[in-house]
């Protein structure tokens, strides 16, 4: 199984080290934190639009077909009870060149990238404490 550790730094801030990489979180200054580092639900929001670019990329070389201006934007809306993302939208955006027949397969490939595909069939999740 393969792992992510987070780490406390202080207040709302947190290390997340993941490979080689560490990244980290913090919350907004309104709900107390620094703003020095994204929200971890931006962090999700951000992890499926890129993981829809890197899919929609992989289809578009696959192709031959040209990767400037390959781009996604994501638009979310926050749910109250329980407290969650309640709406996604993801924008792919590509350049004019790609014809239109080869649309749809790209949204079809993008749309079905890994982290999609974990969230319409959701994993099994247990938070546990040591």
């Amino acid at each position: 199984m393969s792992s992510v550790a987070v780490r406390h730094l202080d207040g709302d801030r947190f290390a997340i080290d993941v490979g080689r990489h560490t990244l980290t979180v913090d919350q907004p200054i309104e709900d107390g934190g620094e703003d020095t580092a994204p929200t971890p639900t931006e962090l999700f929001i951000a992890s499926l639009a890129t993981c829809v670019a890197h899919y929609a990329r992989r289809y578009l070389t696959r192709h031959d077909l040209p990767v400037e201006g390959l781009g996604v934007t994501a638009s979310f809306d926050m749910g109250k009870s329980p407290s969650r993302v309640s709406d996604v939208q993801l924008r792919v955006t590509v350049s004019d060149a790609v014809p239109a027949e080869r649309r749809a397969a790209l949204l079809a490939v993008a749309s079905h990238c890994t982290v999609h595909n974990s969230l319409t069939h959701p994993p099994s999740v247990q938070v546990l404490i040591d």
